[in-house]
C-alpha cells in the first residue's frame, strides 16, 4: 500500500489550502483514513479522521471548524481542506490509512511521505 500526499505550500495567514492523498495498492474503501502533522521540535499530532464510508469524522479541537476531511472512494483519495490558516499550522502534514478511524497514530498501518505547509504571518 502506498500513500502519496500533495498540495502543501506557502500561504499567508487567513489563507486556504487543500491537501490530497492518493492511496494505491489495496481496496481504498476498506480503510479508515487520517491526517496528522508534525512541526519542528514537536511530536506528531492528530488532526482529522474519516470512516471507511465517509459518514463519520473526527477532528482535533485545534482545527475543528477550520479544517474539513473528506474522501472520494472512486478516486482512492482523501482530502484535507484547510481554511483560516495560522502560522502555528506550519508543519509537515501526513496522511495515514488503517482500520477503523482513530485519533491514535498506532491505529494506522500505512503512512504517506508528508507534504510541507508553511503559513506566513
Amino acid at each position: 500500500v502506498q500513500l502519496q500526499a500533495f498540495g502543501g505550500g506557502l500561504v499567508q495567514t487567513g489563507g486556504s489550502l487543500r491537501l490530497s492523498c492518493v492511496v494505491s495498492g489495496h481496496i481504498f474503501s476498506t480503510y479508515g483514513l487520517g491526517w496528522f502533522r508534525q512541526a519542528p521540535g514537536k511530536e506528531r499530532e492528530f488532526l482529522a479522521a474519516i470512516s471507511r464510508s465517509g459518514e463519520n469524522t473526527l477532528y482535533a479541537s485545534s482545527v475543528k471548524g477550520r479544517f474539513t476531511i473528506s474522501r472520494d472512494n472512486a478516486k482512492s483519495t482523501v482530502y484535507l481542506q484547510m481554511n483560516s490558516l495560522r502560522p502555528e499550522d506550519t508543519a509537515l502534514y501526513y496522511c495515514a490509512a488503517g482500520g477503523p478511524m482513530s485519533i491514535i497514530e498506532t491505529a494506522y498501518d500505512y503512512w504517506g511521505q508528508g507534504t510541507q505547509v508553511t503559513v506566513s504571518s
